[in-house]
């Protein structure tokens, strides 16, 4: 049975995919046969073979499974806008089902999936309910990448506190991603947000010079990463 890790974030922008495709890349190493998977992007170029977005690709670069585009990333749309609301004005309606379906396929050949999330736990969908429906409906571990700016602090504790509340995902733990250099007072938000969330970061990864899988590598090597991941230790 494939272990899938859902890849949420406290914000828009705060490095899910740099930390998501590191773990795929983390999982290879392993010989895991891993896939990441991105559900729904918004924001993706014109290409002779239709739009791709750049999350998605750079996922897919790293999988030791190869996957088709249009299953690693089944909904995709050009403009970078709320998800939803690209979804709405292509005429595209979103059903939790069908995402169930998808899921099924892009996973069925791997041991373990990585999924990115889109902007954080509860971005809508369109007509109705949230992309957090699926990794509930699923059961998938749930990893929250926090972007260390100023406002973290709020939006992972109450991040923490959605995941949980529906009792249907396993929270595994956070990574503090480091978005903003001129974060005032870095290790004490870093104590709180270890209050807040009740436990240790996972991984701190500081700033990326290049915002790729493979820098951010060498920051995902931590035993308790590892564990999270269900790999060896």
């Amino acid at each position: 049975m494939t272990h899938g890790i859902f890849v949420t974030g406290t914000d828009t922008g705060v490095g899910k995919t740099v930390v998501a495709a590191g773990l795929v890349r983390l999982a290879a190493r392993f010989g895991r046969r891993v896939v990441g998977l991105k559900p729904i992007a918004s924001g993706a170029g014109r290409t002779p073979d239709g739009l791709r977005n750049e999350d998605a690709l750079a996922l897919a670069a790293e999988s030791s499974v190869p996957l088709p585009y249009g299953l690693t990333n089944p909904l995709c749309f050009e403009p970078a806008i709320a998800p939803h609301i690209a979804a709405a004005e292509a005429g595209v309606a979103i059903s939790l089902p069908d995402l169930t379906r998808w899921y099924a396929r892009a996973a069925a050949g791997a041991d373990l999936a990585i999924v990115e999330g889109a902007g954080g736990w509860r971005v809508p969908l369109h007509p109705e309910g949230f992309l957090s429906d699926l990794p509930e409906h699923l059961g998938l571990d749930v990893l929250l990448v926090v972007g260390l700016r100023l406002g973290c602090l709020n939006h992972a504790r109450l991040t923490l506190e959605a995941v949980e509340r529906s009792g249907r995902c396993r929270y595994v733990g956070w990574i503090g991603n480091s978005i903003d250099p001129a974060f005032a007072r870095r290790d004490e938000n870093l104590a709180t947000l270890a209050r807040l969330l009740g436990a240790p970061p996972l991984a701190v990864i500081p700033p990326l010079p290049a915002g790729t899988a493979a820098a951010a590598l060498e920051f995902l090597r931590p035993p308790a990463v590892a564990q999270a991941l269900g790999l060896p230790t």
